[in-house]
């Protein structure tokens, strides 16, 4: 039987992470969990807001988001990220979140969603900053990101290169508290937004990164045929970092995994999908 695949998610008040599959059904993806699946057929587009892709269309196998080109639009059109909601009346948060060494982002959440929005990124420390209206929480962010010199968005092949290779707890913690220190004294912070005191909530853990080994490579998309199976070592974010049978470490970006039917594999199966070499070795580029 084929499955459908809707991504992965962080339940709240869980701590752990679940691959979500059209239908409703859940697995959940603890550290040690034997994974294995095999695509079939041709990666379809799978909407926006929950209504179907009207045109049925057929998308790409490296696109992180398995949506058409239409699709993606009607999606974004109703996105908070796309400033396009400006009436939201919901308590919103500014956080810092921290990736690496010198890799800190500044963004916005909903505070109803709690922690998610951190979990779903991969930030492997964050700190609220403040909380309030959604335009005074996004103004407050674009001062932020001017007056510290931070981004909004991180690609994820920086966040992969790094989770193997991290500073203790306590240093990570105080490099994004002398920026939450920063953060809270500059003037300019809109007068609705109410600052919040610093607390380094630390994701490492949850995660499974402490011990991680460097990854060996990266799945580069899913193809016809193609099969991904592995032992779950870790999960961040998006990524799920599988020790597969033959290729070692390997990384998983699960948004590759929206829009397949899948079936099941053997854990002993290893990987026959493209991958992109992350160790100094060749690149596989082919099913074989």
């Amino acid at each position: 039987m084929a499955w459908r695949c809707a991504g992965l998610s962080w339940p709240r008040g869980t701590r752990i992470p679940v691959l979500a599959w059209e239908g409703g059904r859940v697995s959940p993806l603890t550290a040690g969990k034997e994974l294995g699946f095999r695509a079939e057929g041709e990666r379809c587009c799978v909407g926006a807001r929950g209504n179907p892709c009207p045109l049925g269309a057929v998308v790409t196998g490296r696109a992180k988001q398995a949506r058409c080109a239409e699709c993606a639009r009607l999606d974004r059109a109703h996105s908070v990220a796309a400033d396009t909601i400006a009436d939201d009346p919901r308590t919103y948060r500014v956080y810092l979140a921290w990736f690496g060494p010198e890799m800190v982002k500044v963004g916005i959440t909903a505070e109803e969603r709690g922690p998610a929005r951190l979990l779903e990124q991969g930030a492997v420390v964050f700190s609220w900053l403040g909380r309030g209206p959604l335009m005074a929480a996004r103004r407050t962010e674009e001062l932020l990101r001017s007056a510290l010199g931070v981004p909004d968005r991180i690609p994820y092949a920086a966040k992969r290169a790094v989770r193997a290779a991290l500073p203790g707890a306590a240093e990570r913690a105080a490099e994004i508290g002398e920026l939450h220190r920063r953060a809270v004294a500059l003037a300019g912070w809109a007068e609705s937004l109410e600052r919040l005191d610093f607390e380094a909530v630390d994701h490492a853990e949850v995660f499974g990164l402490d011990g991680l080994p460097a990854a060996t490579a990266v799945v580069r998309e899913l193809v016809d045929g193609g099969v991904v199976a592995g032992r779950v070592v870790a999960a961040a974010g998006p990524d799920l970092h599988l020790w597969t049978a033959d290729d070692g470490l390997v990384v998983l970006d699960t948004r590759l995994m929206t829009g397949w039917s899948l079936i099941g594999a053997g854990p002993g199966e290893g990987v026959t999908v493209p991958l992109l070499d992350v160790a100094g070795g060749a690149v596989q580029d082919g099913l074989f």
